[in-house]
Parts: C-alpha cells; sequence; structure tokens
C-alpha cells in the first residue's frame, strides 16, 4: 500500500506515542514498570488505582509500544518495551524542569527545602563502593528491591527507617536511593537522617537508571 504523505503518517505514529504518555497515572506506571515486571494487580495496589482502570491504562500504553504483556499462568506481566522508554521518560522530565515554572517551584518548595546538596553521580558512587567508602541503602519496599538492586545495599524501606537507625554508622557516609531522579522517599530518608546526625546524599536518580547505564544489579532480598 502506497501513503501519499509519508511524514505525516510517521508524525501520527509519534503522535499516539506522545498520547498515550498524556496521563500523569500512566507515568506512574511507567515509574513502577522501571523497577521491575509486575502484574496487573500489583501494579494497581502500588499505584493505588482500581484493576479495571489499571488495566486501561496499561493498554493504552501497550497499543503504544512502550510495554509489553506476558502471560504466567493465571496473570498477565507487563514490563516496559525496553529502555528507550525510559529515556523518553527522563526526557519529558528534563524538558518540563527547564520550561515550565510550576515544575520548578514544586521542585525548589518540596524536593530542594529537603536536601539542597549536590546529589552523587552514578560514576562516583560506582567509585566509593568500589573503595568500600559508604554504605548504599535503598529506601523502597522489599518487593522492588528483590526485583533489583544496587551492589551490596542495604534494604532500609523508609517506613522502617526510624527502626533501623541503630544498623547505621555515623562516622560512614551513606548514599540513598530508590525509584528515581523526583522519588519522594529518598528525600525524605536524606532528611530523616541528616537530622539525626548522619552524613549522608541522594544518588542523582535510582534503580532504573543505574540498570539502563549497565551497571550491576543484584537480585533478590
Amino acid at each position: 500500500m502506497s501513503i501519499r504523505n509519508p511524514k505525516q503518517a510517521l508524525y501520527a505514529q509519534f503522535a499516539g506515542v506522545a498520547k498515550a504518555l498524556g496521563h500523569p497515572q500512566r507515568l506512574e506506571l511507567i515509574e513502577q514498570l522501571a523497577q521491575g515486571p509486575r502484574s496487573v494487580d500489583a501494579l494497581a495496589t502500588k499505584v493505588g488505582l482500581p484493576i479495571a482502570n489499571t488495566s486501561q491504562h496499561l493498554q493504552h500504553l501497550r497499543r503504544a509500544g512502550l510495554v509489553t504483556a506476558e502471560r504466567a499462568g493465571k496473570f498477565v506481566n507487563y514490563s516496559l518495551a525496553d529502555d528507550t522508554v525510559l529515556t523518553l521518560f527522563a526526557s519529558i522530565r528534563v524538558v518540563a524542569e527547564r520550561q515550565l515554572a510550576e515544575v520548578e517551584r514544586i521542585v525548589r518548595g518540596y524536593f530542594q527545602a529537603r536536601d539542597e546538596m549536590e546529589a552523587v553521580t552514578r560514576a562516583e558512587l560506582t567509585e566509593r563502593i568500589r573503595e568500600g567508602l559508604v554504605t548504599v541503602i535503598d529506601v523502597r519496599p522489599p518487593d522492588e528491591f528483590a526485583l533489583g538492586h544496587l551492589p551490596g545495599a542495604l534494604n532500609v524501606p523508609l517506613s522502617d527507617l526510624e527502626a533501623r537507625l541503630p544498623d547505621l554508622r555515623h562516622d560512614r557516609e551513606i548514599v540513598a536511593y530508590c525509584r528515581g531522579a523526583y522519588c519522594v522517599m529518598s528525600f525524605e530518608a536524606v532528611a530523616v537522617l541528616r537530622a539525626r546526625g548522619f552524613k549522608v546524599r541522594r544518588l542523582e536518580d535510582g534503580l532504573p537508571e543505574w540498570r539502563a547505564a549497565g551497571l550491576q544489579v543484584e537480585t533478590g532480598p
């Protein structure tokens, strides 16, 4: 079949991808799937939506080629199509940070208020892990930690942080990370630990970006 205007045909497909991303809860689902494959039920619980609504959002993402689905017994597990989806997600964030005043206001008012220090880069953290100079804590829930985490990281979920303070050393630098660059949990963890006298910084992003960069990831509890 001939196409009279191939450029317009391509742009229509590109617009379909953009449209599929045009919902905040779909972006949240992508963030969750960046941690690892999930069933509809698990995703619905994570994002606080009914299963039917979650399934509809996933179908939009699947039709746009952003996620894939694989049946495992009675369940269907969804995954990101590949790392380019994560790159697209990051690009949206960068454009919004640079161009939208409301994004700047939120970042300044919430995130920077909790942590104004420069985050640790992946390259810097890789070197400090190799030299044994830091304690790395993953503040995500245990199920996400089990799907993949930084080498040697301790799973200290934010909800358990106060109870786990005796496990952490004041004389050793701590680096906290979670789901991504603006994962609220890592900012909250840093604020709590600094208030109690710990030397702590955040990783610049999270587990998905670490994995996409080809760096070592461990699995299991």
